[in-house]
């Protein structure tokens, strides 16, 4: 697998971003909403930004290092945000990482797009284990890994520094064999 795969769940298609997204990246993630709730989106979103990003996928997703998805609407194609699989370590395990934009928050899209890519790491890439983080203040993003059958596995606390004050940061994972259990649900 040297190209980043295409992924379809009922409502989304998650597709490898290409430089077209670059202005609704941008405006998407640029926002302080999503700023204030997630670890790794920059604020301010300059131009030029996201196209860097963007060009960074392929060769990480072909040296195994990452893989990141565009979050796509099936019904009319429009970008709704970003899920990835981060510092990917070969048959043993991955962060996954996710933002959507905000007019997209609350219905369900996170959820589905997590389990479409959790069935990606532990079928096609063969890992042993996801784990994600959230800060406390955001819990909506612990209700999301909780859906996708992530478990609660502790708090590190100010564990990140941002905007001069400390964060705590909530930790969740799952197994490759408790998602492959026959009575997941």
């Amino acid at each position: 697998m040297n190209e980043i795969p295409i992924l379809e769940t009922l409502r989304l298609k998650l597709r490898p971003f290409v430089l077209a997204d670059a202005a609704d990246v941008q405006r998407l993630a640029g926002t302080v909403a999503v700023f204030e709730t997630t670890t790794q989106v920059p604020h301010p979103y300059e131009d030029a930004m996201a196209a860097v990003w963007i060009a960074t996928h392929q060769p990480a997703f072909f040296e195994r290092r990452d893989a990141t998805f565009a979050i796509v609407s099936r019904a009319d194609d429009s970008l709704l945000g970003a899920i990835s699989l981060m510092n990917i370590e070969t048959d043993h395990q991955a962060e996954l990482g996710y933002w959507l934009g905000e007019p997209y928050w609350n219905q369900g899209f996170c959820s589905e797009a997590g389990v479409a890519v959790l069935r990606f790491a532990f079928t096609r890439l063969a890992l042993h284990r996801v784990h994600a983080t959230h800060m406390t203040r955001n819990p909506a993003s612990g209700r999301v890994m909780t859906k996708i059958g992530m478990r609660y596995e502790g708090t590190r606390r100010q564990h990140l520094l941002k905007l001069g004050r400390f964060e705590d940061v909530e930790l969740y994972g799952v197994l490759r064999s408790e998602w492959l259990r026959p009575d997941r649900g």
